[in-house]
């Protein structure tokens, strides 16, 4: 124990050690605080859907229910969908820095109400959110670096290595208690943080024992690196530049040439095209007779096939129904932009098997839910509550059924089972 405490003193009387932990704890401090401030922001979003539904709807009803018209309750109301933030959110925001988290839809075309806003830039979106997950993927190796680059060497050059190593206890005892101790002392001011901060926010124990596990593992990772350049007996300067050339490779420059070889061989279109493409649809149905889009709706969907022939004028289920048939015409698009994420999305998850920092974000992001899956998740939950949404109103539109003011507190409501 007398070894270990004075070992501890020695690296904390040198200002570089200290200044690097005191840097690399306010860093993890900052990066979950801010992933703590998201996630409550979030979380209050969502609390205030309720309320403001409640006020949105009251209007709607205010006029639309004097004329008891099944398409107006339809057309003008907004229902709210949402994705609350798993407990771990707070440490990797993952895709829920770039996809909505709340979506309000109506029983129209929904492709276009789920890809209108999928446009992000990808390029700002690779190295993600300040938060965790960011500051142990890229900014922790540095100070791994900055740790243990001249753990032997700087010995080495000050002219101490063989009067340590002939001291009891030293040779490889004395590398091993000293690299031991410097790996604590990081995993220390890293994962500190962490763990208030998820005792905080009720993570589960085996979710937080994970994370500091990988984190431990992420680090060890990098001090392996470090002990096989310091075999090399380069001096410190060197160790320390070759260090640092290895991390920009590892953490920048592969992953991103790797990210842009799945683009180029998986190729995706936009979101936006697959919105662009449902309205033209959409806006193709005014130009052609409306029996044409009738007998396709009825077609795919022949419980309403007994409905009354359409009337001269307007009416809402001609226009549900192209906006259906919208939707319907782009289901191969929708599907075809689905599997090339997922091919992207285990493209990169097989890249994460040899490049450490991608397979660390790939864990973090699944562990914390705010993965690709659970952004598609949301949108399988999205699909399902739009459908029990079309026939509800279809139920009224296509029996010419009134649709009275009772009638609203009977529309699916999401999150309900049914």
């Amino acid at each position: 124990m007398t070894l270990w405490l004075h070992e501890l003193r020695l690296l904390l009387r040198a200002r570089l050690n200290l200044l690097a932990l005191v840097l690399l704890a306010g860093l993890s401090t900052a990066a979950v605080s801010l992933g703590m401030v998201e996630v409550a922001r979030q979380r209050a979003a969502i609390a205030a859907i309720p309320e403001l539904q409640t006020e949105d709807m009251a209007a709607v009803i205010g006029w639309a229910a004097e004329t008891g018209d099944p398409g107006n309750a339809a057309y003008y109301s907004f229902h709210p969908t949402w994705d609350a933030p798993a407990p771990l959110a707070f440490a990797a925001m993952g895709m829920r820095d770039v996809a909505p988290f709340i979506m309000r839809v109506r029983a129209l075309g929904l492709e276009a109400q789920i890809h209108d806003g999928d446009t992000f830039n990808p390029e700002l979106a690779l190295p993600g959110r300040f938060d965790f997950a960011f500051v142990l993927v890229f900014l922790a190796p540095l100070f791994v670096i900055a740790s243990f680059h001249d753990l032997k060497s700087g010995e080495r050059e000050a002219g101490r290595v063989r009067m340590l190593e002939a001291l009891p206890g030293g040779n490889s005892r004395l590398w091993r208690r000293r690299g031991v101790l410097r790996f604590a002392l990081l995993w220390l001011g890293l994962s500190t943080p962490f763990l208030c901060a998820a005792l905080v926010q009720g993570v589960s124990p085996g979710a937080i024992v994970a994370v500091l596990l990988l984190a431990a593992a992420y680090l060890w990772f990098w001090i392996a690196l470090a002990a096989i350049v310091g075999r090399l007996r380069w001096s410190s300067v060197t160790n320390a530049a070759t260090l640092a050339a290895i991390w920009l490779v590892l953490v920048l420059i592969v992953p991103t040439l790797a990210n842009v070889a799945i683009n180029r061989a998986v190729p995706v279109n936009q979101g936006a095209e697959i919105a662009l493409a449902q309205r033209e649809m959409v806006n193709r149905a005014w130009d052609i007779p409306r029996e044409t889009t009738m007998r396709r709706f009825y077609a795919g969907h022949p419980a309403y096939a007994a409905s009354a022939p359409l009337p001269v004028a307007f009416h809402w289920k001609w226009y549900f129904a192209f906006h259906q048939v919208g939707d319907e015409s782009v289901a191969d698009e929708v599907a075809a932009y689905r599997t090339g994420l997922e091919q992207r999305d285990r493209a990169a998850r097989l890249l994460g098997w040899v490049l450490p920092p991608v397979g660390m974000q790939m864990l973090l992001g699944q562990l914390a839910e705010t993965d690709l899956a659970a952004q598609l998740a949301y949108q399988d939950r999205i699909r399902a509550f739009h459908g029990r949404l079309r026939r509800f109103y279809y139920d009224y539109l296509f029996s010419d059924r009134p649709f009275g003011e009772a009638d609203y507190a009977r529309a699916p409501r999401f999150g309900e089972d049914g």
